[in-house]
């Protein structure tokens, strides 16, 4: 028996400030598995991260249509508030795909002199561009920046809205 689940995704648009709701067509229901994803921290970085770094806290399950390259994949906590107009908060957990090519107005995770920031990328021009999410913030050149890496563009943010409690519903 082919089984299909009608799965509803619902997505929050700061820019228009209004609550979109996307209905995908029936999904089967064995497309919908999980996929084991490394929880990365906040930490002052060096290089790309690997499940075998001291700064992974853990592992998620995720739905497998949010990780379409699983091995360019990690989740983010986030730290701080430079991309809270784009929706995301201090403490969200953001999914990183290190295999998507920045495009503009893209929400980047850059280490920025050794420290993981999220920035927006923006294009002016031929010049790659890091700032922080608000209009009234310069922008700043990549390549005015001493050491800056793009580890990844951001595809999903993750927040819990009511803390979760170990064996309690």
């Amino acid at each position: 028996m082919n089984r299909r689940l009608l799965v509803p995704v619902v997505f929050l648009s700061a820019r228009e400030n209004k609550v979109h709701l996307v209905t995908y067509d029936e999904l089967p229901v064995d497309s919908l598995g999980t996929i084991e994803v490394p929880l990365m921290g906040p930490a002052v970085c060096a290089g790309f991260p690997s499940p075998a770094d001291d700064f992974m806290e853990e592992a998620l399950g995720l739905p497998r249509w949010l990780v379409p390259n699983p091995p360019a994949t990690f989740l983010w906590r986030v730290s701080g508030s430079s991309v809270i107009r784009a929706g995301i908060h201090d403490g969200d957990i953001v999914v990183v795909d290190r295999s998507v090519t920045p495009a503009h107005d893209d929400i980047v995770l850059a280490i920025i002199d050794g420290t993981a920031s999220l920035k927006r990328y923006r294009l002016k021009g031929n010049r790659a561009l890091l700032s922080f999410d608000s209009p009234d913030l310069p922008a700043t050149p990549i390549e005015d920046i001493a050491e800056a890496e793009i580890w990844g563009v951001v595809t999903t943010s993750l927040r819990l809205h009511r803390p979760l409690v170990r064996g309690r519903r």
